[in-house]
């Protein structure tokens, strides 16, 4: 080869290697050309295949951005067993409670143009969160219910904090009484903003701002960004990020014709071994951590939009969100938040408050905040969460990485393929 035609190969390959992370036909960068080893990708590969071959999921979707690039985007497996139909690139997933940093974005874009001010009482919005009580364990199988000490702000729901959880703990019967027990929304047929109309009346398990309680905060935010925005939540979202950002395969509900797309379900078995998890697709009464179904997706009443655990996307919409949050709140071009927004949602707001070892919590992601505590590897900085299906997703400022992990499996017993995803992904980085 001419040293005039190598020197164009290697133009067209970088020039392809920057398309736009969204397009259907962006080709994956070379692994060397952004500081990967391709060996290193190639275990990767075979790891991640092998939770497929051994019978512990049906079937995932990776996908790695370093520098801004596609460096790694593979299927495995298969999307619907039973049907002998292909794991894809583009097939979609319920990414559950990944939704809820897109909802927190909603709210900042809302705080950005004066909407709303996050240090505000949620009360000054949703008048039901006035009042509010807590349930107190009495240490004789009871509780007592006492005021609330202090208000709750939109900032407490945002890095929960909030006190309110997923109806678990004392005051349970209230919260079953009122019909908003359990986190699975895409049954209701009822708008979300009714649904946290019940919960104002309901009972937290904590003080507000005393400790970090994962529950309903960001279907309460939401309903926050109806208000405030005068327009739905799906609406809202799709107008201010989705659309935006190319994230063509996100939704609430799934149009028709993206059917045969969506990732079938399946569930760990005691002893080994998975089963396509139960149709038609809600949560049985027994915790909020029931069976889920296949879900109401398709054929649901498509009425109630949770901004804590309600959307479907793919591997590759799910990473251009989190580029646009990497490169602090733009994408090629398209400005969804300010830098400094960013640097707030992503930086430890738990004054005091204790979380897991070596993280914290910011506005809608978790955040390494000592790497040698956390004892995996990541880098101080990293922000990032998880969804109930079994996917897990992170950005890694440090190292200028975005990863994506999606599957289909609840219950997930005794699988470690997510830490094997992160621990064999840190060995691939070479520079």
């Amino acid at each position: 080869m001419s040293r005039k035609t190598s020197g164009w190969l290697a133009a067209t390959l970088v020039a392809l290697a920057l398309a736009p992370i969204w397009a259907p036909t962006a080709p994956t960068a070379d692994s060397e050309v952004v500081g990967m080893s391709s060996e290193g990708l190639e275990r990767l590969t075979a790891t991640l295949a092998e939770y497929v071959e051994s019978d512990q999921i049906a079937g995932s979707v990776a996908i790695v951005l370093r520098r801004g690039q596609v460096a790694y985007l593979e299927a495995f497996g298969m999307r619907d067993r039973e049907a002998s139909a292909p794991m894809a690139v583009d097939s979609i997933f319920r990414i559950a409670s990944q939704t809820k940093a897109l909802t927190s974005v909603c709210v900042m874009i809302l705080q950005e143009r004066g909407q709303l001010l996050i240090t505000d009482p949620i009360a000054k919005y949703l008048p039901e969160f006035r009042d509010r009580t807590v349930a107190v364990d009495d240490g004789r199988g009871g509780y007592d219910l006492v005021p609330a000490e202090r208000p709750i702000t939109i900032l407490d729901h945002l890095r929960h904090t909030s006190g309110i959880s997923y109806g678990n703990g004392p005051g349970v019967d209230l919260w079953k009484e009122a019909g908003v027990l359990g986190w699975y929304f895409a049954n209701r047929d009822e708008p979300i903003r009714d649904t946290v109309a019940r919960m104002g009346a309901l009972p937290g398990v904590a003080q507000p701002g005393e400790r970090w309680v994962y529950g309903y905060n960001a279907d309460i935010l939401g309903a926050l960004v109806e208000v405030v925005s005068g327009r739905p939540l799906d609406v809202f979202l799709r107008e201010e990020v989705l659309e935006p950002l190319g994230m063509s395969d996100t939704h609430f509900y799934l149009p028709e014709e993206k059917r045969d797309r969506l990732a079938t379900v399946y569930s760990s078995i005691t002893g080994g071994g998975i089963e396509r998890a139960p149709d038609p697709g809600y949560m049985e009464d027994d915790g909020i951590f029931g069976t889920i179904g296949q879900g109401q997706y398709v054929d649901g009443p498509r009425k109630s939009f949770s901004g804590g655990a309600g959307l479907l996307s793919t591997a590759r919409d799910y990473a251009a969100f989190l580029q646009m949050m990497l490169n602090g709140g733009e994408l090629n071009g398209v400005r969804i938040l300010s830098p400094g927004t960013v640097t707030l949602m992503t930086v430890n707001q738990l004054d005091g408050v204790s979380f897991q070892s070596g993280r914290g919590f910011g506005l809608g992601f978790s955040v390494v905040i000592d790497a040698g505590a956390r004892g995996i590897p990541g880098s101080v900085g990293e922000f990032g969460w998880a969804g109930a299906y079994h996917s897990t997703y992170w950005v890694d400022p440090e190292e200028e990485l975005v990863a994506v992990y999606l599957t289909q499996l609840i219950p997930a017993i005794d699988i470690d393929d997510q830490d094997a995803f992160r621990a064999l992904l840190y060995e691939a980085l070479v520079e």
